[in-house]
Parts: structure tokens; sequence; C-alpha cells
């Protein structure tokens, strides 16, 4: 990353990140079509998680999606990490395993917009209260 030498740099760096943050930043009461977390726990970000933190909001953008992409603690399931949780509007959340960049593209392109299941899901193990 190159070093911001003067407040015209700072502005600039500032207008084009701008649009990259909206993704993250997009509130509740917008028409969002998906909410995800990627789960942040020290097992996921040593598992990859960041770099599929990244590819989700990448493909977002890219698809000019209104997506509300965040990260979250561990989800408790060690073992599918990289985790990420889509919440599709009324419906149960549904949370992948083993997520990598191409299947964070996969889960994109086939879940939230086909609304098509694909293969990963992490089985539930508890019912809500």
């Amino acid at each position: 990353m190159t070093k911001v030498k003067n407040l015209e740099e700072l502005v600039k760096l500032r207008n084009k990140l701008k649009d990259k943050i909206q993704v993250r930043t997009i509130t509740e009461g917008s028409d969002l079509i998906a909410r995800v977390r990627v789960a942040m726990g020290t097992c996921g970000i040593a598992s990859g998680a960041k770099e599929t933190f990244e590819a989700l909001i990448a493909e977002a953008e890219r698809l000019n999606m209104k997506v509300l992409i965040t990260t979250t603690g561990c989800m408790g399931a060690c073992y599918a990490e990289p985790t990420v949780e889509v919440t599709l509007p009324n419906q149960d959340p549904i949370v992948f395993g083993e997520v990598d960049r191409k299947r964070a593209v996969e889960i994109i392109n086939e879940y939230i917009i086909k609304g098509k299941l694909i293969d990963g899901v992490v089985p539930q193990n508890h019912q809500s209260i």
C-alpha cells in the first residue's frame, strides 16, 4: 500500500473506497436481497475467512447487489471453516462450510441470486427457541 502524502491524496483514496464500504453498510430497512455473515474467529481467519470475505464483497460489487456483508465471531463449526451464514428474506439462515473464493462466488451466483441450494451446507445442530 502506498503512503498518503497529502490531503488531496487522502481525499482521492477516501472517494475510491467509499463505494466499496457501501456494500458493508447498507441498513436493515433497505431492500436487501440477502444478509451474509462471515465467521472471523481465530480458526476462521486461520482457514482463510479474510479472503472469503474479500471475494464476497468483490462479487457483490461486481454485480451491484444490495446485500449486507459483515463479519461475526465464531459460529461453532470450526471443523468447517471458513463458514458463511446467508439469510435470504423471510427464510431461515443457511450456513455454508469450507467457503473459499470460488465457493463464495458460487454462493452469490447460485444461492443468493437463483435460490438454488448448493453443496456445503453445515447441518444445524440446534433448534431455535
